[in-house]
Parts: C-alpha cells; structure tokens; sequence
C-alpha cells in the first residue's frame, strides 16, 4: 500500500510540474522587453542620434532564431514608421547563440529497489564459448545500470542590428536597405502579440 501511494503521489507531482511548465512558458511574443513579463524575451531600442539606433530582440528557450530575426526586422521597421521615416538601412547585426544542457536524473529509476523488496537484487550469469559461466552483478559500474540521466539541450537567440534611418525612396544598390512599410505589411500576419 506504502509503495503504491509513494509512485501515484510521484507521479501527481510529475504531472503537475509538467502542467506548471507547459501554462508558464510559451514562445516569446512580439512585446517590450521587460523583467515583469509573463513570458521572457522582447525587443529593445536604443537611440544613439537622431537618425541611428540598436534595436534587439531576445527570445526564450521556445523561440526560434527565424522568429527572433523576423521580430527583429519587424521592430525596426516599427520604429522606422513611428519616427516618421520611410526606410531603414541595416549597418551592422548580429546573433547571440546560447546553448544550456541540462542534466536530470530520472526519477523514477531507483538501482536499489528501495526498501520494496527487502533484500533481494538482481544477479544473472551469462556463457561464453571455450570460458564458461560468468556472474554478473549490476551495481558494479556496469553502464546499462548506471544512474540514468536525461539530458535536454537548451538554446536562446538574441539578435541585434544597428540601423539608420531615411526619408524619401529607399536606395536600390544598397541590400542591407529596407522599405519600412513593405516589412511591415510582410511580416505583421506572422507576429503574435502577448494575451491580454
């Protein structure tokens, strides 16, 4: 009976740790950068003259770095339009790669069998042709035994671009140039916005 209510209460906290993880935490939205952000991750801006700024999105763990490029480019574009500008040039960008591994133990492996089945263990003995019979005990270091592990790679992306600002038609021989309000109309049916 113990055992029994020992694995249902784990597996109770298993599920709702799993419930907490899944509610808390979603793909970073299109939203200001803020620490009281329900969900991490955003964009920023920094105005270094008039016409230049450093504009940044960062994404948690969920995000994508295309997603993370796209707000990017979408904040930009934004900002373009609100400062009453046409185009934006990219001058110089970049992308911040982290990379977190995570090791869990599992928890439902337990190499003792606890106190459930007193003091009985596991023990085989295998053949081998012209040698004979062999003992085999798993708790000696044997890798199939080991303490298991999960291991879950994490990434974030955070890009950044610093850019300039112009009025009037975009110049054509420039590629890192931009029409703020095309961006805008292209990528605005892709961009999701935090729930109210």
């Amino acid at each position: 009976m113990r055992t029994r209510f020992r694995a249902f209460t784990m597996a109770m906290t298993g599920a709702v740790a799993l419930i907490m993880t899944g509610c808390a935490m979603s793909i970073t939205p299109y939203q200001p950068l803020s620490a009281g952000s329900r969900v991490s991750g955003g964009y920023s801006d920094l105005r270094i003259d008039e016409t230049h700024y450093r504009v940044s999105f960062a994404g948690n763990r969920l995000t994508s770095r295309e997603r993370v490029e796209s707000y990017l480019l979408f904040r930009a574009a934004e900002l373009t339009l609100l400062k009453g500008y046409d185009y934006f040039i990219i001058e110089d960008r970049e992308v911040e790669h982290q990379i977190q591994r995570e090791f869990q133990r599992d928890l439902l492996y337990d190499p003792w069998f606890a106190n459930r089945y007193g003091y009985w263990r596991p023990y085989w003995r295998y053949y081998r042709v012209g040698a004979g019979w062999y003992h085999w005990y798993p708790y000696y270091g044997d890798p199939f035994w080991a303490d298991r592990y999960s291991v879950r790679t994490i990434e974030r992306f955070e890009a950044s671009a610093d850019i300039a600002l112009g009025k009037g038609t975009r110049p054509n021989g420039n590629l890192r140039s931009f029409d703020a309000r095309e961006v805008s109309e292209r990528l605005s049916p892709q961009i999701e916005y935090p729930e109210q």
